[in-house]
């Protein structure tokens, strides 16, 4: 579980910095990369807490 989750911080923290990059060289290339490495990484993690919610409830 704290693997999970170590993970997803590091790829929002990756979407972050493809962010960073995009403000610094204006390159559209890393704001397409950003934008789908936080769309995969949301996905991700809405299935995890999806699984750990389910988890309780049963």
């Amino acid at each position: 579980m704290l693997l999970f989750r170590w993970l997803i911080m590091l790829c929002l923290l990756g979407a972050a910095v493809c962010f960073a990059f995009y403000v610094g060289t204006g390159h559209p290339r890393f704001k397409r990369y950003g934008w789908t490495t936080l769309k995969w990484t949301l996905l991700a993690a809405g299935g995890f807490f999806t699984v750990l919610i389910l988890e309780r409830v049963a």
